[in-house]
């Protein structure tokens, strides 16, 4: 058994925030799936949200936000992230991040539902940059140990020791080079695991995110909130050799235009903002042209700014589209909307606390009121370093779980897998599905026959998990389809349309903004 202070699971930047921000008297064990720089942050093109010009102001950031939540976002909850985000951003430029400077100043971009230019970029790839910096960091302290290719695979609770508390212990975690499950026990739990665009066929996101600290958190007793709002980012690059590749929302930001095939714009004919309009519009308006018109894409058209501004602020996006024979200086994107970010998830307080004591969930993977129904642009990289730097201050001056002798793993009744091809199928089927029926057009009917699949599933994966030593697949599977069922549950209840959940059943808004919460 492995002991520490604090047990981080993941490795994005609300871990590396909370991790780094930790007393170095802690011992502090980070776990993650992968290689420490395979995390959604660090495939984040656009930036982080935080108040810096003249002509800006903290009630600008804060009124963007409510706007774009659709009237469910916590206001105390947006206006800590919105007043802490200057000190925040601050942090990580004493880190060492090079953000991108325009003279003697920061080079501030613009997205879709900002009032003002207020984001902190370095070119179009800031979460990659952000991540390098904070994993050296991580890579130097004493304190902080990585177990790589390790993935959770459940929380250790005191249901689950036969104690009468509701507090976290530990968790059990796969090995993944040695097939063997290691029990960690720990003073404080943290979540950091990001989201679950893996439940849909096309995302913006990488393997990791199959939605397990939701799934964990379920599981061991916590409430989880407003899963229906999945964001479909509105252009990721429609390419067959272009994987989850997003084209950034701050090329929009400079200008960039949407137009149908025969070159005409059609943004302005859904809202004024056209295309700074935020992402469930304009996702919902690409989505609706395209099924209008038989297309598989819509393009994205910056060919009138100069060259050299389009290659120097998007380098990454120039590069990679030449590598496919596009070039965006002179030829228009070719882009389709694709599962982007979950904006509900566990249940926390402002210091990232979830309902079991010595549990905490930041980043993607928590529901802190500050989303709403429909996240503003580049406010989610700003939400790990705030929840990251709260929790980190809250969980110092708290009580640790007492040191507890847990069991280990019981293998005992369980034999190798034989049928790996079931999972495979079995994901596949689920992806499929999720996309058109809990896609960016819902029905009540469509939702109905996804609940019904995920039973089947679900009944297929508990009787494989049962039976046979735990993998990664069967882990993010289990994880993936509970998650999906409860994104599904969520969107059963909201009788209404509100931010990114648009039902056709219910296209109206109800008069009065309610989360939706689910409780084990």
């Amino acid at each position: 058994m492995l002991r520490c202070d604090v047990l981080i699971i993941g490795s994005g930047l609300a871990a590396a925030t909370l991790a780094l921000s930790l007393p170095e008297h802690l011992q502090v064990v980070i776990v993650t799936k992968k290689e420490p720089d395979e995390s959604s942050s660090s495939w984040a093109q656009g930036g982080i949200a935080a108040v810096h010009s003249r002509q800006d102001s903290l009630e600008s950031h804060v009124r963007d936000t409510l706007v774009a939540g659709a009237g469910l976002c916590d206001e105390t909850a947006v206006r800590q992230v919105v007043d802490e985000a200057p000190r925040a951003v601050d942090w990580l430029i004493r880190q060492g991040v090079p953000f991108d400077r325009e003279g003697d100043d920061y080079h501030l971009g613009r997205e879709g539902g900002h009032a003002h230019r207020r984001i902190f970029h370095v070119a179009d790839a800031t979460g990659a940059a952000v991540q390098a910096t904070l994993l050296q960091r991580l890579a130097a302290a004493p304190n902080i140990e990585m177990l790589t290719r390790h993935i959770a695979i459940d929380l250790i609770t005191g249901e689950k020791l036969g104690k009468s508390d509701r507090r976290v212990y530990g968790a059990y975690v796969l090995d993944t080079g040695r097939g063997a499950v290691q029990t960690l026990s720990a003073g404080f739990t943290v979540l950091a695991t990001g989201g679950a665009g893996k439940a849909f066929l096309y995302t913006t996101n990488p393997d990791i995110a199959t939605g397990d600290g939701v799934a964990m958190a379920w599981r061991a007793g916590c409430r989880v909130a407003n899963l229906e709002f999945v964001q479909f980012h509105p252009t990721c690059l429609y390419h067959p050799h272009a994987k989850s590749f997003l084209i950034t929302e701050a090329m929009r930001g400079e200008g960039a235009l949407l137009r149908l095939p025969d070159g005409t714009r059609f943004m302005p004919e859904h809202d004024e903002r056209a295309e700074l309009a935020p992402r469930d519009i304009v996702a919902r308006a690409i989505d609706f042209e395209m099924k209008k018109r038989g297309l598989d894409c819509v393009y994205l058209d910056i060919t009138h700014q100069p060259a050299k501004l389009i290659i120097s602020h998007f380098p990454t996006i120039y590069r990679r589209c030449k590598e496919l024979g596009i070039d965006i200086t002179t030829e228009w994107i070719p882009v389709a909307p694709a599962a982007h970010y979950t904006c509900g998830g566990v249940l926390v307080d402002r210091h990232g606390r979830a309902d079991l004591d010595n549990l905490y969930a930041i980043g993607e993977v928590s529901c802190t009121g500050l989303h709403g129904a429909n996240r503003l642009a580049s406010n989610s990289l700003l939400e790990c370093l705030v929840y990251g730097r709260a929790a980190a201050t809250h969980l110092a001056g708290a009580e640790a779980t007492p040191r507890t002798e847990l069991p280990k793993w019981d293998e005992s009744r369980v034999t190798d897998a034989d049928e790996e091809i079931v999972i495979a199928h079995n994901w596949h089927e689920l992806r499929r599905f999720m996309w058109d029926y809990v896609g960016i057009v819902r029905t009540s009917k469509r939702l109905e026959r996804a609940a019904h699949r995920i039973r089947l599933l679900t009944e297929e994966i508990f009787e494989y998990y049962s039976n046979f030593r735990v993998t990664n697949d069967l882990i993010e599977l289990r994880n993936l389809v509970l998650t999906a069922d409860l994104i599904v549950r969520c969107a059963l209840r909201r009788k209404e349309s509100r931010g990114l959940h648009f039902s056709r059943d219910y296209p109206d808004l109800l008069p009065e903004a309610c989360n939706t919460v689910l409780t084990p």
